[in-house]
Parts: structure tokens; C-alpha cells; sequence
């Protein structure tokens, strides 16, 4: 690229999705010493008031920068990665995945308690399926609300005592520095979170572009994430579901070995379907790794469906 080349980064206009989005700018603008310029691209997701179930899920945030990228409004776009649907794009491709901050789950309550110590009939905000699903498992005595909006909408329901509490993703405290509301860090051991929560995915149109462009998705690219959410994600397409679907899915490298649990859940939590396995990578490299994720995946599949699986999540609906 020339010094007055120009990179334009595709996001969401949301306060969050405009924070995380800034951070990897930042880093492709060093790498590829390039200008940045922030292209804000307004969803369905974003201005309907409706469920996500209602609207076909948390991939109707990623519909509206995929077409933006496709009709080269802009270079690159930049996902949540749990939002995110499995099946690839014909005309798009994964450029890169940074490292994965905080994929856990934290509870946001009145008075610094904990879930354990919310009282029974407590109100608990979330939108999300799954979350709705292990609330019912961890305290079915609690009353979970579906409730939509940013972050600082959700926390005043909190602070306006609406609700007892909120379920959010630590990750987007974290990025919008309002990680001291959380009152409880809910451990991925007994509280999966959605496959991919935590990561970002810099999507890139299928041709490839600009040398400097790509030698900088190569730098920020991390390849233990790439393969853990890898593995994640390929439980979702195996289940057919949906990215809102009431699965929860952990991966992660230790010891040369890579571990996933995935576990899903019925509507209500009253049935949870779990399965465990671990994979040795051949070596360090992607492809290795991308082997192993893929076999943990399609064992933890197979055996989630032999038990059962399918009468638990709804089909994936299509982009």
C-alpha cells in the first residue's frame, strides 16, 4: 500500500461494536501502515425491538456488514465472532482472528450479589436462548426476562430496579471499561458460553487483496483462538443450529492437548446434554491444529446427537 492508502473497516455503530472495532483498526493501520477509516453500517439487529429469536438469531447482526463488504463499501468487516453464522459465505472468507479475551459470562446485580445469593422470584434480563436455558438450570426458582439494547440500557434496567439483575459477556464490559458492574464471574466449567464468545472475526471478501492488507490480517491473527473457536463453532454446524441456540461450547489448548466441552440445553434448562473430548495436535501449526479441532468437534457431535441432541435445538436459519 502507498502511505496515503486508505483502509475501510466495516462495523456496527453500536458504543461496543465501535470500541472493539477501533482496537483491531489500530492494529491493522501498524501492520499494514495504512490510514483507517471506521465505516459505521446499521443492522436489522440493531434497530429491531423484537427477540433475536424472533428475527432468526444473533446472525442477523453480521447480514447487513456482509452485504456492505460484498458491494466493496468497505475492505474489511469486523464480527463478534459468536454472531457470526457457521456455514462460510461463498464470497467471503475468515481473514483473521485475534486473541481471545474473557469468553465467560458475568452477572450484574443489585447490591453485589451473586447468583447464588439473587432471592427467589429475582428478575433477570438477558436475550439470549441460551443464557434463559441455564438460568432454569443453575435456579429455576429465578424469573428470566428477554430484554434487548446496548449495555448501558440493560445495566439502568439494574440501577432503576426494573430488574434484580443482567447476564452479559465479560469480554464487551471489559472493551467498554464497565467490567466493575459485574458482581459475578459465572465459571465456563459450569457455565459454557456461546461458541466463539470472547473472539473477534475480521471477515475479508473471498479474492485476496492488497499484500500489505493480508501480510497484516497474518500479524494479527493468533492461532490457538483460531483453532479453539474453530472447534466450538464446528459443534454448532454439526447440531445444525442456530448461533442463538441454547448450546454452550469451551475449547481450549493445555499440555499439547486440545480439550472441548460442549453441552446443550432445553429451552427451560430442565435437560442438559454434555460431552468432553480432547485431541492431540500433530504439531503448532494451523493446519494441525484446525485437524484437531475438527476431530474433538465431530466426536462431541456425534455423541451429543446419539444421545439425543436434535429434540433440544431449534434448526439454524439460513443467511
Amino acid at each position: 500500500m502507498t502511505p496515503n492508502s486508505t483502509i475501510r473497516v466495516g462495523t456496527r455503530g453500536s458504543a461496543l461494536a465501535m470500541a472493539q472495532t477501533r482496537q483491531i483498526a489500530d492494529r491493522i493501520a501498524k501492520a499494514a501502515k495504512a490510514e483507517i477509516e471506521l465505516v459505521p453500517i446499521t443492522t436489522h439487529g440493531d434497530t429491531s425491538r423484537a427477540s433475536l429469536a424472533e428475527i432468526g438469531g444473533t446472525g442477523v447482526f453480521a447480514a447487513a456488514l456482509r452485504e456492505a463488504l460484498l458491494a466493496d463499501e468497505c475492505d474489511v468487516v469486523v464480527h463478534s465472532l459468536k454472531d457470526l453464522p457457521t456455514a462460510e459465505h461463498p464470497g467471503l472468507r475468515l481473514g483473521a482472528v485475534p486473541k481471545r479475551v474473557d469468553a465467560r459470562d458475568v452477572l450484574c446485580a443489585r447490591d453485589g450479589m451473586t447468583l447464588a445469593a439473587l432471592p427467589e422470584g429475582a428478575r433477570v434480563g438477558t436475550g439470549s436462548p441460551r443464557r434463559i436455558a441455564q438460568l432454569g438450570a443453575a435456579r429455576p426458582d429465578i424469573v428470566a426476562v428477554d430484554i434487548r439494547g446496548n449495555v448501558d440500557t440493560r445495566l439502568g434496567k439494574v440501577e432503576s430496579g426494573e430488574l434484580d439483575a443482567v447476564i452479559l459477556a465479560a469480554a464487551g464490559l471489559s472493551r467498554l471499561g464497565r467490567l466493575d458492574a459485574a458482581t459475578d464471574h459465572l465459571e465456563l466449567a459450569d457455565w459454557p458460553t456461546a461458541p466463539g464468545q470472547g473472539a473477534l472475526a475480521i471477515e475479508v471478501r473471498r479474492e485476496r487483496g492488497d499484500r500489505d492488507l493480508e501480510r497484516a490480517l497474518e500479524a494479527i491473527d493468533h492461532g490457538t483462538t483460531r483453532a479453539t473457536v474453530l472447534a466450538e463453532r464446528r459443534v454448532l454446524s454439526g447440531l445444525e443450529a442456530g448461533c442463538s441456540a441454547p448450546v454452550g461450547a469451551t475449547a481450549f489448548i493445555d499440555d499439547e492437548l486440545l480439550f472441548l466441552t460442549a453441552s446443550v440445553y432445553s429451552a427451560d434448562g430442565s435437560r442438559r446434554l454434555t460431552s468432553s473430548h480432547a485431541a492431540t495436535p500433530e504439531s503448532r501449526s494451523a493446519a494441525d491444529l484446525a485437524d484437531a479441532a475438527r476431530d474433538v468437534a465431530d466426536r462431541a457431535v456425534a455423541e451429543l446427537l446419539g444421545n439425543g441432541a436434535a429434540d433440544l435445538v431449534p434448526p439454524e436459519e439460513q443467511p
